[in-house]
């Protein structure tokens, strides 16, 4: 890549498990690769400036040492191996010192750095011999390939008829035939030449199953694969890659053939980044929701349990009054025994104790009931939240709230310091009148309690967990469209979003009280107009923003 080598190596840092990321400097600037040997999607491509993260990693500390004063003076791939090799020397035209070795060969791929001698001085992941018996890598061993591609290597100087032969030669459905037969088809690769099987790849025409016998293509489909096939071999050997998205939602790198000055591979790289930044994010992101959603869940359980176990205590108060009644009738006896009266006293004691612990199970009671409801609305704000930011937040809530990190997040506890300014939503209406919305209970308490003037209204889904809504009215006279788009605001970011409709509470922000001792956000309030949100109505005003 003429646009990489060469280039000093500046920096190494490795941004997840199965990803590193190394600067490289040249005369016009700071390059950055990601290498990824993820199982779903490895990759070697050239990125934007990524964010600081990740340098203290034990990979990224070997790297940083063994290719420092080292450049980037050589990227080798060899045919349609899946391997790429990033050769380092002190300067172009000297035997490489180091060996970068990336595999690209999905649940297989890894990372190796290799020495002079090309002996792994760190990998991506160790190679067992349990894992693989003909190819078991760890540190210190020394480096062998994968092995070699079965099939023949794909060429334009093939005939139609020896490439229809060759895929015929035995009754294979369509995409093990052309992955069989010929090196450099991935998965990927087998849907895009199938897709329509016409011409153009960008074809709305539905794909023909990849299961299909090969035996059963008519003429007019074999013509499509062929002219499909002579195409993404063209697009190869020219090197005039442009990325394009299918009717799918993939994307190809190969289609209809750019002008002769197109875009250069860097800018096809980094739109493949910005694709795979934005698709493992959000996978990232849900797996991360999920595992805190699970311990979400599990601590609600803990506290429906204790709940339920005070209300049985409570319940069982009541029966005072029997115990008490046993104990009379047995001293009204004329001639009670000894141990007669020893069991009254008993009673006696058990019913004094029984009415005295009301005044400690009420408040147990209700301190379980509030952080039970305080749980269930950091549900709907986790199930609600966009990014990673959101996360975070809520995340510390619930670490403050519970006291114990290990129930909500396995992440090292952060230094302790003056928190932020909360940051809610802030919308406008039509009239142009402010709209705070809380996406959690920091920033709920913080518009509701701390910001909130005179003739502020206040806006919750009844008896729903949710989003706080603050509609500014104190800065002008709030119309019928405000009061309508804060109610639908806050039907919409509420555990009822998936209604129609949804009951919403209006009260005056005076109103609010908080409740002593109850976790952040919680307030109570006397009273307030029942309005009728609509959820699907707010994403009109969302999307006007």
């Amino acid at each position: 890549m003429p646009v990489l080598v060469p280039a000093r190596f500046e920096k190494a840092q490795q941004s997840d498990p199965h990803t590193v990321q190394l600067a490289l400097r040249r005369l016009n600037g700071c390059q950055w690769l990601e290498l990824s040997w993820l199982a779903e999607a490895p990759r070697l491509l050239a990125i934007p400036p990524p964010p600081r993260q990740g340098e203290g990693s034990t990979l990224a500390q070997q790297l940083q040492h063994s290719l420092r004063g080292l450049a980037l003076v050589a990227i080798h791939q060899e045919g349609w191996e899946r391997v790429v090799t990033l050769d380092f020397a002190q300067r172009p035209g000297e035997a490489p010192q180091k060996r970068l070795v990336l595999e690209l060969m999905g649940r297989h791929s890894n990372l190796f750095l290799l020495d002079g001698t090309d002996r792994v001085v760190a990998l991506g992941h160790q190679v067992r011999p349990g894992q693989s018996r003909q190819r078991p890598i760890g540190t210190g061993t020394a480096y062998g390939p994968p092995p070699a591609l079965a099939g023949e290597p794909p060429g334009l100087e093939e005939t139609e008829t020896s490439w229809r032969r060759r895929l015929q030669l035995l009754p294979l459905p369509l995409a093990k035939a052309l992955r069989d037969a010929y090196q450099g088809i991935s998965p990927a690769l087998a849907r895009q030449l199938t897709w329509g099987l016409c011409p153009d790849p960008h074809s709305t025409c539905a794909p023909v199953p990849l299961e299909q016998p090969v035996g059963s293509l008519t003429p007019g489909e074999w013509e499509g694969l062929w002219q499909r096939w002579r195409q993404w071999l063209t697009v190869v050997q020219t090197q005039q890659y442009a990325l394009h998205w299918n009717p799918d939602g993939s994307f190809t790198c190969w289609g209809t053939l750019p002008s002769p000055d197109g875009p250069e591979a860097l800018p096809i790289n980094r739109g493949l980044a910005t694709y795979y930044t934005r698709e493992l994010g959000q996978r990232q992101l849900e797996q991360r929701r999920q595992n805190l959603r699970h311990r979400l869940q599990a601590a609600t359980a803990r506290e429906q349990q204790q709940a339920e176990q005070q209300a049985e205590r409570l319940a069982a108060v009541p029966g005072s009054t029997r115990l008490q009644r046993q104990a009379d009738g047995l001293l009204s006896q004329p001639n009670p025994s000894r141990d007669q009266i020893d069991r009254a006293q008993a009673l006696y004691r058990q019913a004094r104790k029984l009415r005295r612990s009301v005044a400690a199970i009420e408040p147990r009671l209700a301190w379980h009931l509030q952080r039970i409801s305080w749980l269930e609305a950091s549900l709907t704000f986790l199930d609600q939240a966009e990014d990673w930011a959101g996360l975070g937040a809520l995340e510390e809530e619930w670490v403050e709230l519970l006291g114990r990190r290990s129930e909500i997040s396995s992440r090292r506890r952060p230094r302790r310091g003056a928190p932020g300014v909360p940051t809610p939503l802030e919308l406008r209406t039509a009239t142009g009148l402010r709209v705070q919305v809380g996406r959690n209970h920091r920033q709920n308490a913080w518009i509701s309690l701390r910001q909130a003037r005179r003739g502020d209204l206040w806006f919750h889904a009844q008896e729903c967990p949710g989003s706080h809504v603050v509609l500014k009215a104190s800065e002008q006279p709030a119309e019928e469209g405000d009061l309508q788009a804060a109610t639908d605001l806050a039907a919409h970011y509420s555990r009822a979003r998936g209604n129609v409709r949804v009951p919403v509470v209006m009260v005056p922000t005076e109103a609010l009280q908080r409740i002593p001792g109850a976790a952040e956000g919680t307030v109570r309030h006397q009273g307030g107009e029942i309005r009728w949100g609509e959820p699907g109505r707010a994403l009109s005003l969302l999307e006007a923003q």
